[in-house]
């Protein structure tokens, strides 16, 4: 079998300049490109050179959704593997968000925080 991976992830955010601010900061990633999308809208790919978050906004008004628990099809959160779980968490706490729902079950100690957009990130280090 071939192996596979995750390239990237395409979400919806009011603003794509400000989520990828706050992505730089506390993950230290680039934006790799960024321009007019369908619809009209405009997206912003930022992240490493193997894998990234594509943050678009459709230039139109957003509606709130239901809970993505329990909506078809909702992003429930994003998980990002980091090297230094608490240096992470101090500055996902400088860029204004309140980390929660601390857990250290195998394989990995873990956080999770919700942004602006309420879209939810697991933080996770594995030892």
């Amino acid at each position: 079998m071939t192996q596979t991976r995750l390239e990237h992830t395409n979400i919806t955010v009011s603003d794509p300049a400000k989520t990828a601010a706050w992505l730089a900061e506390v993950f230290g990633w680039q934006i790799r490109w960024q321009g007019e999308a369908i619809n009209g809208g405009f997206t912003i790919h930022i992240g490493a050179d193997d894998h990234y978050l594509a943050i678009y906004n459709p230039n139109v008004p957003l509606v709130p959704g239901n809970s993505s628990y329990t909506m078809r099809g909702g992003l429930n959160h994003v998980g990002v593997v980091v090297d230094d779980l608490d240096a992470v968490e101090a500055r996902v706490k400088a860029a204004g968000f309140t980390p929660g729902k601390h857990a250290d079950y195998e394989p990995g100690r873990r956080f999770y925080f919700r942004d602006h957009d309420n879209i939810e990130f697991e933080i996770v280090a594995y030892d």
